[in-house]
């Protein structure tokens, strides 16, 4: 399935059918507008409590839309046909703390003891400050966000912790304050920055050399605006050298049946 064609589909239930068929594997940016897509972290249950802890500790960067039962593919409040197994256009595999693969599909790797939790996505906030006409300069040069560490502490969890990974989107100083108002709006999509201006306050060395994605282009009536980001709980799950680990593809999320803006992230018939 081509990107036109996908882009066509306007029923969440008939874009999960293709990604699950296989039509359709690449990123779900742009697609089912107003819809909130979703982070996704897949762990044994013996370590889920904690990384809820952790989770419910530092909202900011880990924003929980969704907790799945042990063993249970489905994600009831977050859409009525779900299957994590099959929904994502891709995965990522993890063992004890290092990529071991990519796929299309978990079935086979799916255990008995597995969990899965649903994390906000900036997807979600990105599309409201285009929509109010403050650009968004990643995708201006078509690339992927700059994402990066800083030593912006995390509350602890069991075996999860560190610091915080921020995600960062140069503004025209005017568009701050408002990109704020906006950003605030959507606490189940990190809500508003941590962080506005110079990167070395929170222990960044160089805006040119980010940990994940692209730099970007800079100018120079612009200041670095700061989010937190959902790449805090791929990182904290890896460093905690958990035996599996799985994980969606960056940029390759879940699309739920929720609105975006909804108060609540359950999901009604």
């Amino acid at each position: 399935m081509t990107d036109q064609s996908i882009a066509s589909v306007k029923s969440v239930a008939e874009l999960r059918a293709a990604i699950r068929s296989g039509a359709f594997n690449d990123h779900t940016a742009g697609l089912a507008p107003g819809k909130l897509q979703c982070n996704i972290a897949i762990l044994p249950a013996a370590y889920a409590l904690d990384f809820l802890r952790f989770c419910l500790r530092n909202p900011k960067p880990c924003p929980i839309v969704g907790v799945g039962e042990t063993g249970d593919p489905s994600l009831p409040t977050l859409g009525p046909d779900i299957d994590i197994r099959h929904d994502l256009p891709r995965y990522r595999l993890y063992r004890d703390g290092k990529f071991a693969d990519e796929v299309t599909d978990i079935a086979a790797h799916w255990r008995d003891d597995m969990m899965t939790v649903a994390l906000g996505c900036s997807f979600t906030f990105e599309r409201a400050l285009m929509a109010a006409g403050i650009p968004m300069r990643h995708v201006e040069q078509n690339r992927t966000v700059p994402m990066y560490r800083t030593t912006l502490p995390l509350e602890g969890g069991g075996v999860f912790g560190g610091t915080m990974v921020v995600s960062m989107r140069p503004l025209r100083g005017g568009d701050v304050p408002r990109a704020v108002e906006i950003c605030a709006r959507y606490p189940l999509a990190h809500g508003a920055p941590v962080h506005v201006g110079d990167p070395a306050a929170i222990g960044i060395a160089a805006l040119d050399r980010p940990d994940w994605g692209d730099a970007v282009t800079i100018l120079p009536d612009e200041v670095p605006v700061f989010w937190a980001c959902g790449v805090t709980s791929q990182n904290t799950l890896l460093s905690a050298g958990i035996p599996l680990v799985i994980t969606h593809a960056p940029g390759h999320m879940l699309i739920s049946d929720i609105d975006e803006d909804a108060a609540l992230p359950i999901w009604k018939p």
